[in-house]
């Protein structure tokens, strides 16, 4: 199938799959005589790993580390904590891909909980002003 309908099948963009091959997610696929793309079975579902992965938050280079493990996967769903492929398990290459990815996030989400406290504090009304409210 071409570009176009790959990329519906897949739920994504014909950009989205350049995008892809660009960064080595996805091999080159072979092309027509007249140079067009060409996508099978086997491309949708990785495309829609990669896409499924995207979506839990990893990044392009996260899933480009592992992206030579990515057909070690079966069909388009996640694999078991451990197994070979991106999950990171033991003796896989991409080992620590997803803790890396885990750690980062949990990072973050702490960098913005303190920034919502201290937002939160800064504009909260002072205790003395709302004790005066609540007698009068």
């Amino acid at each position: 199938m071409r570009i176009g309908d790959a990329a519906a099948a897949a739920g994504t963009t014909p950009r989205a799959l350049r995008l892809y091959e660009q960064r080595g997610l996805l091999l080159p696929p072979p092309r027509t005589s007249s140079g067009q793309r060409e996508y099978g079975p086997r491309d949708i579902a990785r495309i829609r790993l990669v896409r499924q992965l995207l979506t839990l938050g990893l990044t392009l280079e996260d899933v480009a580390r592992c992206a030579d493990r990515l057909d070690l996967l079966e069909g388009d769903t996640l694999p078991p904590y451990g197994s070979p492929g991106c999950s990171g398990g033991s003796g896989s290459g991409g080992s620590g891909v997803v803790q890396r990815r885990i750690a980062a996030l949990d990072a973050e989400i702490a960098r913005l909980t303190d920034l919502r406290d201290r937002l939160a504090s800064a504009v909260a009304e002072p205790p003395q002003r709302a004790q005066s409210r609540s007698q009068a």
